[in-house]
């Protein structure tokens, strides 16, 4: 059982930065395709970006050029640095894990991953 906790949300201004930090408790190396999801009030969770075990990242265009996925093997930890912004980028956002080195065709279907955090609220005002 693979036990995921985000941190690093917060509020801040339209054009600021956050970056997102998702702390396994066990080893989640190559093995696993790790993401980021995020859920908006009265909105369905949707996908924000994956990474591959190997290291293959994947970024929804509305993130594109702004949120860059990252992982660090060596302490199990998913990151996502988010730059630029807006509020429509309010949400919840959670981590979640699968036992899949690729993530692939359903990299940001929800119903696809094992192990999920408990989320972490971020707040963009303008």
């Amino acid at each position: 059982q693979v036990q995921l906790v985000e941190s690093g949300g917060g509020s801040v201004q339209a054009g600021g930065s956050l970056r997102l930090s998702c702390a396994a408790s066990s080893y989640t190396g190559r093995n696993y395709c790790m993401a980021w999801f995020r859920q908006a009030p009265g909105n369905e969770r949707e996908g924000v970006a994956a990474i591959n075990g190997d290291g293959d990242r994947y970024h929804v265009d509305s993130v594109k050029g702004r949120f860059t996925v990252s992982r660090d093997s060596t302490n199990n930890t998913l990151y996502l640095q988010m730059n630029s912004l807006k509020t429509e980028d309010t949400a919840m956002y959670y981590c979640a894990a699968k036992p899949k080195t690729w993530c692939g065709a359903g990299r940001f279907s929800a119903e696809t991953y094992n192990y999920w955090g408990q989320g972490t609220q971020v707040t963009v005002s303008s």
